[in-house]
């Protein structure tokens, strides 16, 4: 039987917690710093739960 492979990309980005939620990192942390405000940046260096639509696809990538 095929085993599959994960995707080693994504299983480097994304985190699962012990309830089984994945978290991921939030965007817009990379470049034009100097506009954003320091709340904003703050706030942008927190992860976040991945909506539902998106964990069954995760799912399947990295094959759990």
């Amino acid at each position: 039987m095929y085993k599959g492979k994960t995707s080693s990309k994504l299983s480097k980005c994304i985190k699962i917690t012990g309830s089984g939620k994945i978290m991921r990192k939030m965007c817009g942390k990379n470049h034009m710093l100097d506009k954003k405000s320091n709340a904003r940046k703050r706030k942008l260096n927190k992860k976040t739960v991945v909506s539902n639509g998106t964990t069954k696809a995760i799912r399947k990538s990295l094959n759990i």
